[in-house]
């Protein structure tokens, strides 16, 4: 089975190649010969991931999956949330992001956030959805040198390190695209 992943990000294509069983394989948007950037103009997290599937489908004609992640900061109301790429401006740093909302949350008791990842399938015709969240805290100063985005201040619970200081193994076990992966898989499985 051949799925394109709709996103240029590799780290995302790294994530999730670790996790997908020898009989899938997955091709990037370079693969496909799609260089264009995808529009992820809808006002949730979840429209995001179809939009971005739909838009594969539609131009290039291949099954595939899309996933839009965002980190959900409960005393911010939910901040950034679908803007969690673009939290400080459309450069889309992640340097700048997580300064942004260190900032945001220097006043702030509850540093309690999750990580929201939605997998949007296409597959044969047919849309699904899957969804994977992990609850944790947002620490006061970035740690670790592993992980992309927000891992450096994003303690999920149960856990003393961050997630850019966890093995990429158990980024996966625990987070939020590792669970929603998981049930794509699952899917996938069951639906050869």
């Amino acid at each position: 089975m051949k799925l394109v992943f709709a996103t240029n990000n590799q780290n995302k294509v790294n994530e999730v190649q670790s996790l997908v069983p020898n009989h899938i394989t997955i091709l990037s948007l370079a693969a496909i010969g799609c260089e264009e950037d995808i529009p992820e103009t809808q006002p949730t997290i979840e429209g995001n991931a179809i939009q971005k599937a739909q838009y594969v489908k539609e131009k290039y004609g291949y099954d595939c999956f899309a996933d839009d992640t965002g980190l959900e900061v409960h005393a911010l109301n939910n901040e950034p949330g679908v803007f969690s790429a673009r939290y400080a401006g459309p450069q889309r740093n992640a340097e700048d992001n997580m300064n942004k909302l260190l900032d945001n949350l220097k006043d702030k008791e509850d540093r309690s956030a999750h990580f929201k990842t939605v997998v949007a399938l296409i597959l044969k015709g047919e849309q699904h959805t899957f969804t994977g969240i992990c609850n944790g805290t947002i620490i006061k100063e970035k740690k670790g040198k592993k992980g992309f985005g927000y891992d450096p201040i994003f303690m999920a619970d149960g856990f003393t390190e961050t997630f850019a200081e966890i093995s990429l193994e158990d980024k996966n076990r625990v987070g939020h695209r590792g669970k929603a992966v998981t049930q794509l898989i699952e899917f996938l499985n069951k639906n050869r």
